[in-house]
């Protein structure tokens, strides 16, 4: 009997003490911070007030930045959406997650391994919202029918939907209910993150939300409950705008529909103030709907535990050197706002700008080390952390920024750093070869003078062809076997032969890759005999 009761008694014990540790854990892991994502769509760094625009009212992004810290250089390793997103996800450059138009979706697997999921099997309660941009699926190659798998079981709430998404809250079937108080869906996402924050405090589960907003998406649709902030505004136009500021770019670059298409930002002095109202007035209806974010925050008593990430997933040219739209790596294009605002953060951390290079796929890092989570191997970009906290706090040097969409011509591959920035334009026909530009963007933010033939500049091109080679090493290596990006190893390589990158155009290609194993196998076997 006396044996029994102790039995019983060590089992007791051995309950409470596990009961004990699972409470421990759940208290610890409630202490872990909330976190917040929200992402515009094709806004240009630029186009916010806090980076230097008098002409835009941004009052909330201002204030953000003003509380927490400002990248000065964020650029998007691939400035379209659909791929740009799916690197924000996964941390990861286009040629690893294999995702953009023209080429295919994001494989499951690979999602498997995006932040979100992460979070939630980390006892987050996760959420999305808005215009979720790329597919999962593990079809071949590229289908527009594939844009409308998307993994909206993955999140405890959903709110977002497949492809563009409309600006019309009432054609979002996920958020259609906010449709009459809000009739434009950047509002109603504001609504949405609300109710979202409140079924995540019930959750008593610490939670990450993800919104990505439309706005300032073509087409320019902005919200009329906003037409009164810009009303009879007039805008000046760039430094660098038009035709005559792109005579000294590389002509690959002035082949594409950045170039030929977009006339609303050239046509006429009407058209174009019609346009860069309609754009500033979508990305304030953005900041309004961070502001509505940060009311409700405070309403429910999570604002000084949850940390807010601004950004957007590519830049917008807006008629600098005549370019509309994004794809292409100057600056405008490829730059975009990153704020992050950890109300935990000591005042010495707070309203200071970072000038270090910072990159889209940081995001998931920074986003899993605030969580507490580990980083996947598998991740290209870097933990900012660090870099909120201290102004060198990482050591990064370049990022490179590829384009492997669209005509042949405008398919690039650059390295950037935080004062300088070389371009291989690798493309060439009977009217243009190959071409290098290195800007010295520390000075010439505009990117008004290619200095790569002024022979003052030799040291630091050969700086730059270097640091453009190592990257290139991780794309031949790294690059994935489907969705056609193992070529971008040979058309992105300056010393690549023409013949085989014209093999690679016209997609006979595989005799090229087997020749090149040929190759480096008879190398090896020479280095070997000596």
């Amino acid at each position: 009997m006396k044996n029994i009761k102790l039995f019983s008694f060590v089992i007791l014990a051995f309950y409470l003490l596990v009961s004990c540790a699972q409470k421990e854990k759940l208290e610890k892991q409630d202490e872990r911070p909330n976190i917040i994502f929200l992402l515009s769509d094709d806004q240009t760094s630029i186009a916010t007030g806090c980076y230097g625009n008098d002409q835009v009212v941004t009052p909330n992004m201002d204030n953000l930045a003003a509380e927490g810290v400002l990248f000065a250089n964020h650029y998007n390793t691939t400035s379209i959406c659909m791929a740009s997103r799916a690197s924000i996800m996964t941390g990861m450059y286009e040629y690893k997650t294999g995702c953009n138009f023209m080429h295919g979706s994001l494989r499951t697997e690979k999602f498997q391994k995006s932040y979100p999921v992460i979070l939630k099997q980390a006892g987050y309660f996760t959420g999305f919202a808005g215009k979720f941009g790329f597919p999962v699926s593990n079809e071949d190659g590229w289908d527009d029918k594939n844009m409308k798998v998307i993994p909206s079981e993955e999140f405890d709430m959903w709110g977002g939907g497949p492809g563009q998404t409309q600006y019309k809250t009432a054609n979002n079937p996920s958020i259609a209910k906010y449709a009459k108080q809000y009739p434009h869906s950047t509002r109603a996402y504001g609504a949405w993150a609300n109710d979202f924050i409140s079924e995540a405090k019930k959750s008593g589960k610490p939670f990450c939300m993800s919104i990505s907003f439309k706005a300032p998406h073509l087409p320019f649709t902005p919200d009329k409950y906003f037409d009164y902030v810009y009303e009879n505004k007039k805008y000046k136009k760039p430094a660098n705008y038009g035709a005559e500021n792109a005579k000294h770019l590389a002509p690959q670059a002035k082949s594409g529909r950045q170039y030929n298409s977009y006339n609303f930002w050239r046509d006429s002095e009407e058209n174009y103030q019609e346009a860069i109202t309609k754009y500033n007035q979508l990305i304030h209806g953005v900041d309004y709907a961070l502001g509505m974010i940060r009311k409700s925050l405070k309403e429910q008593g999570v604002d000084d535990n949850t940390i807010i990430i601004f950004t957007s997933d590519n830049g917008y040219s807006c008629g600098a050197h005549n370019f509309g739209g994004k794809v292409l790596p100057y600056e405008e294009a490829s730059k975009s706002p990153l704020i992050i605002y950890d109300p935990r953060s000591p005042k010495s951390s707070r309203g200071v700008k970072r000038e270090v290079v910072t990159a889209n796929i940081d995001m998931a890092p920074t986003i899993l080390t605030y969580a507490g989570v580990e980083i996947p191997k598998n991740m290209d970009g870097e933990n900012l952390i660090p870099l909120v906290n201290k102004q060198n706090g990482i050591n990064r040097e370049t990022v490179a920024l590829t384009n492997m969409w669209g005509n042949d011509e405008i398919q690039a591959m650059s390295v950037v750093s935080k004062d300088w920035k070389y371009i291989y334009w690798q493309f060439a026909n009977d009217e243009m070869q190959p071409i290098e530009e290195l800007f010295n963007i520390g000075k010439d933010r505009l990117e008004m003078n290619n200095v790569a033939n002024n022979s003052a500049y030799n040291m630091q091109l050969k700086k730059m062809r270097k640091l453009y080679d190592e990257q290139l090493k991780h794309i031949e290596s790294e690059a994935l076997n489907y969705n056609d990006y193992k070529k971008y190893g040979i058309l992105f390589d300056r010393n690549a032969k023409a013949a085989d990158k014209k093999q690679y155009l016209t997609g006979d290609y595989q005799e090229v890759l087997r020749q090149q194993a040929i190759n480096q196998a008879e190398k090896r076997k020479a280095q070997k005999k000596k």
